[in-house]
């Protein structure tokens, strides 16, 4: 029950998800700073290496005060108030705009760290993988709901937006992402308990490291009886799921910051079939998040996860062919954006268990860290490139990036 406050949360995040890029891509003064998709990929960029420090300091004091509830209500409450903020005349001007965007995500990102443990806190390790699928897809399904909500305002289905100027539109945005905020605020407060105890990831770790002394001794034992043994003594390497965690998220971030004025300018798509794309993508997610659900007891994740990594590059080096040679660009895009989210499901969920048995108590916030440095090299990167070279090198450099984050998971395990 104590989920339902994040599905809220992202039917907020869901719309504006595109929304702000192509609320940015508008303003009238963005030249000022380098044009509309430099505009977005500075806030991106800035707004993401803000929240680096951020989503460690908020890892560390919820493992420190042994709290989670109080940082979840500080990320929603947060949200609502800047959202609002949002709505006011001073925020037409695309600096303090930024600013604004900027507070919220360093804000924003204290909910995540938190959620983490809880789940990780709540279930024991066999549960992991299927806790976090659930999560993630009763989430998903809230994001889908917001970018639905987007694609009706766009096109005026709502009979009080109909003949609203975009302006107008853009402040009623922005009061219903704010409520939807409240409400998320609301049912937390709720809904949401702290764990009684915190056991769980100890106790990973700690079977971890009678795992591994117990296959030292017994390697060791039948050497030394003079008989053939086959097995391994390698460890994670999390310096290089650190690495491939980075990779991963750069590359994502490249693909997906310029992609909706890509699909707008690019395609000549409507700002409504931009909604639809994402709309794809997060039917894609959903769907994986709910496959790795029901699926991850039996799979063996450390040889799954880095083939749903390949997947995600050879799917952008098909886009790159499709768009090159005009093969139905339009329909192989929406189908792309599937297969991508699907993809990205099944290895979020997979690292991101890996990453809370090899990250100490105290440290939970490293792995947002991690996802966030990657995010925000790329979320400047991804409109640079597409503003000097256009999209198809950029989405040739993402598609690379994960085929190094391919190889770097791989040697990891």
């Amino acid at each position: 029950m104590w989920r339902f406050g994040f599905f809220f949360h992202e039917m907020a995040f869901g719309l504006l998800s595109v929304f702000i890029p192509l609320y940015v891509v508008g303003f009238q003064d963005a030249s000022i700073i380098g044009g509309p998709l430099v505009a977005l990929g500075i806030m991106a960029s800035v707004a993401t290496i803000c929240s680096i420090p951020a989503s460690y300091f908020w890892g560390w004091f919820c493992d420190a005060t042994r709290r989670y509830k109080p940082f979840i209500l500080i990320s929603f409450a947060s949200s609502a108030i800047l959202l609002f903020l949002m709505t006011l005349s001073f925020a037409q001007n695309v600096i303090v705009f930024i600013v604004l965007y900027v507070i919220m995500q360093v804000l924003h990102i204290a909910h995540e760290a938190p959620k983490n443990v809880l789940i990780a806190e709540h279930y024991s390790r066999d549960e992991w993988e299927p806790s976090y699928g659930y999560y993630e897809g009763l989430t998903e399904i809230g994001f889908i709901v917001g970018l639905a909500l987007g694609f009706c305002l766009s096109v005026g289905l709502f009979s009080f937006t109909a003949n609203l100027s975009s302006t107008v539109l853009a402040t009623y945005t922005f009061y219903i992402c704010s409520g939807l905020s409240v409400a998320a605020f609301i049912l937390s407060v709720l809904l949401i308990a702290d764990p009684l105890l915190l056991f769980e990831r100890r106790l990973v770790r700690i079977e971890r490291n009678v795992d591994f002394t117990y296959r030292s001794v017994r390697s060791a034992s039948r050497v030394l009886d003079g008989a053939h043994w086959n097995g391994s003594l390698k460890q994670d390497s999390f310096k290089m799921f650190a690495l491939a965690i980075v990779l991963f998220s750069l590359a994502t971030s490249i693909f997906f910051t310029p992609l909706p004025i890509f699909l707008s300018q690019g395609l000549y798509l409507p700002n409504s079939m931009v909604y639809v794309g994402y709309i794809f993508t997060s039917i894609g997610a959903t769907l994986g998040y709910f496959f790795i659900s029901g699926r991850a007891r039996s799979m063996d994740i450390r040889r799954q996860m880095p083939r749903y990594v390949l997947y995600r590059s050879l799917m952008i080096f098909a886009l790159i062919g499709a768009i090159q040679f005009a093969l139905f660009p339009t329909l192989v895009t929406f189908l792309v954006l599937v297969f991508l989210g699907f993809c990205f499901a099944v290895y979020y969920i997979l690292m991101i268990s890996i990453s809370m048995e090899l990250i100490p108590t105290g440290k939970s916030g490293i792995f947002d860290g991690l996802v966030g440095l990657g995010t925000a090299l790329g979320s400047f990167l991804g409109p640079y490139l597409a503003n000097t070279y256009n999209y198809l090198p950029t989405y040739f450099i993402a598609a690379i990036l994960f085929l190094l984050a391919f190889i770097t998971i791989k040697l990891a395990t």
